[in-house]
């Protein structure tokens, strides 16, 4: 198997739980990781046996951009089913998500959550 990695990709959203968060929006930042089902590509040296890294961008600028989600966990489970169907070499994907401002009283830099999704 082989991974693939994309760090710290920020986009600007309008998820969460208050209505307020999904109006205003605000900034979001994704680590996506990708695990192939097998390591045929490094053998190959072909694009067609993985995932391109701008197709992994492209899928979640998409929906971040374009759905709202109430939990970030939900969102990360749609990137990480969309990374799926479209592409039959990944076998996981794991996506980490952060959100600077959150309704929490209380000095922090961030929340994270993680969500991972593997091929049937």
């Amino acid at each position: 198997m082989a991974k693939i990695r994309i760090l710290n990709m920020m986009f600007y959203g309008f998820h969460g739980q208050y209505e307020y968060e999904r109006e205003q929006g605000q900034k979001f930042y994704f680590d996506v990781e990708v695990t192939t089902k097998n390591d045929k590509v490094v053998e190959s040296d072909d694009v067609a046996d993985t995932i391109n890294s701008s197709t992994i961008y492209s899928i979640v600028k998409d929906a971040v951009e374009n759905k709202k989600f109430h939990l970030l966990q939900a969102l990360g489970g749609h990137i990480g089913d969309k990374l799926i169907a479209n592409n039959q070499i990944v076998a996981e994907v794991k996506v980490t998500i952060r959100k600077q401002y959150v309704p929490i009283s209380g000095a922090l830099d961030c929340v994270e959550i993680e969500v991972v999704r593997k091929a049937e």
